[in-house]
């Protein structure tokens, strides 16, 4: 018996002596059994008062989810900087919404934690992808240094569109109800940068042959077509759980100084959150 205590005080003075190093201890009774928590940056476990272990875990952090990463797809609407869509002194961007659409593939995303899942800063990575649809079968040109714009009144077209493709990134300030980000409200805004890295003009229609036969055409011309080589938009973005809608304003001109008019796009859309 004396050997008995001897080895019992022993280890409640080992755990005594851990329980002093380490703040995060926590002591229980239990009838004639002392429990002690011990909780570390990896995890916890439990202790008794003969120096077993009688469980052990590890902590599962929280993933902060951003709703930034899938799929967009709305339309566009060409827009002054009266904040109108007519151009009266250039008639070819009077465009048409339906057909002007935008697909934006965001794959990557970060969210910075301020107050928790609750609030934070959203950064990611993805692709925005603008087609602008013109009316009246308008040939756009950009061969001369300036944009030019006359109408074709020899082939029909089916689709003509100015079509451009960005690497985007977003910097958004993110409002969540809930840390489950599949039952949660969300409210993100905030601005999206973007680098061009491609445009081209894309025009499908008819034309009459030499036998006066109807023949279909399809014609692709790549340029930069005085497209701005940079964007930044002021982007508004809420909804809940995996699905959104989003809104986005170009702060800065479609198009560079002297090209053509001040153009500044107005997209909106549905959004799927992976």
């Amino acid at each position: 018996m004396a050997g008995l205590v001897a080895v019992n005080t022993v280890a409640q003075v080992e755990v005594e002596q851990e329980t002093q190093k380490d703040p995060d201890t926590t002591r229980t009774v239990l009838g004639n059994t002392e429990i002690i928590f011990i909780s570390h940056d990896e995890g916890e476990y439990f202790i008794d008062n003969e120096g077993d272990t009688v469980y052990q875990y590890r902590k599962e952090k929280k993933k902060s989810e951003a709703h930034w990463a899938g799929v967009d797809f709305g339309f566009a609407i060409l827009m002054n900087s009266s904040f109108d869509n007519n151009f009266p002194n250039n008639p070819e961007w009077n465009n048409d919404p339906a057909k002007s659409q935008t697909w934006n593939l965001n794959l990557f995303e970060h969210k910075f934690n301020i107050a928790r899942e609750y609030f934070g800063i959203t950064t990611g990575l993805g692709f925005s992808f603008t087609s602008i649809a013109l009316k009246n079968n308008y040939i756009i040109d950009d061969s001369d240094g300036a944009l030019t714009a006359q109408i074709d009144t020899i082939n029909n077209y089916k689709k003509n569109k100015l079509k451009a493709a960005y690497l985007t990134v977003p910097f958004l300030l993110e409002f969540n109800t809930n840390a489950d980000a599949s039952k949660s409200f969300y409210l993100a805004a905030g601005v999206v940068g973007g680098v061009r890295l491609s445009s081209k003009v894309k025009r499908k229609g008819t034309y009459l042959d030499a036998n006066g036969y109807s023949q279909e055409f399809e014609l692709k011309e790549k340029g930069r077509y005085g497209l701005n080589a940079f964007k930044l938009d002021a982007a508004v973005r809420l909804g809940y759980s995996n699905w959104g809608v989003f809104a986005s304003y170009s702060l800065l001109p479609l198009f560079e100084q002297n090209y053509t008019a001040e153009i500044y796009p107005l997209t909106f859309g549905l959004s799927l959150n992976f």
